[in-house]
């Protein structure tokens, strides 16, 4: 079992719902201290955007997010060198697309994640049937590859996923790219799917807003990621005050 894994059971088995604030890794000169605030205000994990510049499961927000730090310079070693000094309490999870890691070096990708304290990863575009040599260069490392489950996914297929996937499997709300949102779409039914054939904890995403959205997910799931709405403060010149203010309402909402 990987340390991702036993870290999330153990913050289930208290009685706690996770919550999991996403950020664009490089938006900011200053976005290390964003991720700080966050934890200060009660995040259970962080999920860290990596960003790229063609991807297929971000909406507008991230995907300007993602650009804005692209032109700033940002790229893989420069993060994980921004994250190996800020040594975070709560687990941190990478997300992007296989093409960074592809053209990285898989196994110098997971290692170079884990040593800077990320020990998960959630690459959206990896097909479970493609997913064998990330998984082996991850297990080197101690870092686990999170799949997604999307409202389309047959029933057979939403239990190879949940049985590959570690530390948590990410249900998604909705059949929609990143972004905000007007209500829970599908999540509990996607959650009920996943519970059917795993006890892994499980993490609803893909628009959660505000935290009466949260509260509600947080009923249905083990926890919720919150991306586009945060994201979108930041974009918007939000700093850590407010980025601790915003996910201390999603802590309170959750508690």
């Amino acid at each position: 079992m990987k340390s991702l894994e036993v870290q999330l059971r153990h913050l289930r088995d208290t009685g706690r719902k996770a919550l999991v604030p996403y950020f664009v890794a490089g938006l900011t000169p200053d976005w290390v201290r964003h991720v700080e605030a966050a934890v200060h205000a009660g995040a259970d994990a962080v999920e860290i955007g990596i960003p790229f510049s063609d991807p297929m499961m971000d909406g507008v927000v991230i995907q300007a997010a993602a650009m804005r730090a692209l032109e700033a310079g940002t790229t893989l070693d420069s993060i994980c060198a921004d994250l190996a000094a800020l040594g975070s309490p709560v687990p941190m999870i990478a997300m992007t697309y296989f093409n960074i890691f592809h053209h990285y070096g898989l196994e110098r990708s997971a290692g170079k994640l884990r040593a800077s304290n990320i020990i998960g990863a959630i690459v959206p575009d990896l097909a479970l049937e493609e997913a064998a040599d990330w998984k082996q260069a991850c297990d080197a490392s101690d870092v686990a590859t999170v799949f997604l489950v999307a409202p389309s996914t047959t029933a057979d297929r939403v239990a190879r996923i949940a049985h590959a996937s570690e530390g948590f499997v990410y249900a998604s709300a909705r059949m929609a790219v990143t972004g905000r949102a007007s209500d829970a779409g599908e999540s509990g039914r996607v959650v009920a799917s996943i519970r059917a054939v795993s006890d892994l904890p499980t993490y609803v995403g893909i628009g959660i807003t505000t935290p009466q959205q949260a509260r509600e997910a947080g009923e249905q799931s083990d926890g919720v990621i919150v991306g586009s709405a945060l994201v979108k403060l930041i974009l918007d010149g939000g700093d850590a005050s407010s980025v601790e203010a915003f996910v201390g309402g999603f802590r309170r909402a959750l508690d």
